[in-house]
């Protein structure tokens, strides 16, 4: 048992509310699979335009103009986008347009019931717990806020997102930078040892306490393994946090 006076709870997602195995399993092969009908099916939609702009900035072009450069039909634009989400997702770049046309099929997916988002069996339990307990929850992710709320919009516990105040990305700052978690601590109003942070990788538990937080390192089924000396208190469920106030 963990036993924590935090006023709040901060939790990363894969690996700790959530399988690692349904992002890579079922969320990313989602969008290889729907990337050229969604693309070609919302071409002149706004937010596809918004984002490819920043797609092509993502692949080192300084506009989509310039990428397309060439190209002599919406068809084969359209070819070259999907061509460049793919590439991006094979080398696993974390970029900003990517995310984006990334969020935007997953929408589609969810609305739809396509997608319904994975959790622990103890999370959504736990959760509602520490909120009547009068917790502040909180989530950062290296995935986008619109994907993380889709997520728990969508689970297979129901539309979880009252549970939580506020969401954070990479746009606070990258989750293995201290710095990330001292603007956390900014916003959530509180100082940094009023904060539990629960994570899965042991970088963002290292920059976290260096920050000041509460951390503690969540062992999930299928988790990378750790280091049998990496030093922090860990849990196998959210039930064996004990908030002690």
């Amino acid at each position: 048992m963990f036993e924590t006076d935090a006023r709040g709870i901060l939790l990363d997602i894969e690996g700790t509310t959530s399988a690692i195995s349904f992002v890579y399993d079922v969320m990313f092969p989602f969008v290889r699979e729907h990337a050229a009908a969604f693309i070609s099916g919302h071409w002149t939609d706004k937010a596809v335009n918004h984002s490819v702009e920043m797609l092509a900035v993502d692949l080192g072009f300084s506009s989509a103009d310039l990428w397309f450069k060439g190209c002599d039909s919406d068809a084969s634009r359209q070819a070259l986008v999907v061509a460049g989400v793919i590439e991006l997702m094979d080398a696993d770049v974390k970029a900003t347009g990517l995310k984006q046309i990334q969020g935007l099929i997953w929408k589609e997916g969810f609305h739809r019931g396509e997608l319904v988002a994975h959790l622990y069996e103890d999370v959504a339990e736990s959760i509602q717990q520490w909120n009547e307990l009068g917790k502040d929850v909180r989530i950062y992710s290296s995935g986008s806020i619109q994907a993380q709320k889709l997520f728990f919009g969508h689970t297979v516990a129901g539309n979880l997102l009252d549970m939580f105040k506020n969401h954070y990305d990479t746009t606070t700052g990258a989750k293995q930078d201290s710095t990330s978690y001292e603007e956390i601590a900014i916003s959530y109003g509180l100082t940094p040892g009023e904060i539990l942070f629960v994570s899965d990788v042991i970088g963002e538990l290292v920059a976290a306490r260096t920050a000041g937080f509460q951390v503690v390192l969540s062992i999930r089924p299928g988790n990378k393994p750790v280091p049998s000396d990496h030093g922090f208190a860990e849990i196998t469920s959210f039930r064996e946090i004990a908030c002690v106030r």
